[in-house]
């Protein structure tokens, strides 16, 4: 089950950018697994995943390394930060704390992919340097207290900036994740002793993405990121909303209807994400027709 899920989580991160670690944490939160065990049994799978996957998108060209030198070290340094913090409180503060950072990054992704337009690029080809670190810093410790969040908040963000191509973009952030889970490992090293990292998971979850790495570089090119983002987004938001109702003991008709409205909600960001894709590529397909009749002309 984890080989399925870290090959399946591993293509959605390398495509999109962003969702290995929120999806692969949220199966081992929902499984038991305590949650520092949990960020750091993913954040050491990640660190051969994402090497892999950073190798994958350099070959296919899809990295610009000035974004990736700026990003990645603040980044590590906030993830080493963020996974000292998370082992130094105990598993009834982190499990609804860990589990409201990734349903807070479901619903991101669920709205960011079904309810929000394509960036253009404009500009410099590029994002400054003084606003790269800071945003590497933060997306770092986010990314160890929640088991999961350094694509979904520095993917959208350079996305957001219109200064660079989406697939340079997904290729940078997955290259930077390699430190950044390097600096999350070490945090999780001196805070657990070592001690907790499931590593029958780490090494399912590791062959799993070993393989879907080169694929997930490649379907950058090709895939609709909006379905694929607006699916997993609702599959994390209900899993989540599963753990908190548990934790704040919400049972019976209360319960039901939370389900039911989290499973709509799913649903209607999937139909609005297949909307905007027909629109942007008919927008696409007009503006291509256009040039197209021009230089005939």
């Amino acid at each position: 089950m984890f080989l399925l899920v870290g090959l399946a989580a591993q293509l959605v991160d390398g495509s999109l950018g962003m969702a290995y670690g929120v999806t692969s944490t949220t199966l081992l939160l929902a499984t038991g697994t305590a949650p520092a065990a949990a960020s750091a049994s993913v954040h050491v799978a990640k660190l051969g995943t994402s090497l892999l996957s950073g190798l994958s998108h350099h070959r296919f060209g899809n990295v610009d390394w000035r974004t990736v030198n700026t990003l990645a070290v603040p980044g590590a340094i906030g993830a080493f930060v963020g996974a000292v913090l998370l082992t130094s409180v105990s598993t009834e503060v982190a499990e609804p704390w860990m589990a409201g950072i990734l349903l807070s990054l479901g619903i991101f992704l669920l709205v960011r992919f079904s309810a929000m337009g394509t960036p253009r690029r404009k500009g410099r080809p590029y994002v400054r340097r003084r606003h790269l670190a800071p945003l590497g810093l933060f997306a770092g410790v986010i990314d160890a207290t929640g088991g999961g969040g350094w694509g979904p908040v520095a993917t959208p963000s350079l996305l957001a900036t219109g200064k660079m191509e989406p697939r340079k973009v997904v290729g940078s952030v997955n290259t930077s994740e390699f430190l950044v889970a390097l600096g999350a490992s070490l945090g999780f090293l001196v805070g657990l002793a070592g001690e907790g990292v499931v590593w029958k998971a780490v090494l399912a979850l590791l062959i799993g993405g070993a393989i879907a790495a080169p694929f997930g570089a490649w379907l950058v090119r090709i895939v609709a990121p909006r379905l694929l983002g607006a699916s997993v987004g609702g599959l994390v938001v209900l899993t989540n909303l599963h753990t908190l109702l548990g934790v704040f003991d919400i049972e019976g008709a209360p319960r039901v209807v939370v389900y039911i409205v989290a499973v709509a909600a799913w649903i209607g960001g999937v139909v609005a994400a297949l909307r905007w894709h027909r629109r942007e590529d008919a927008a696409a397909w007009g503006a291509t027709s256009a040039v197209t009749e021009a230089a005939g002309t």
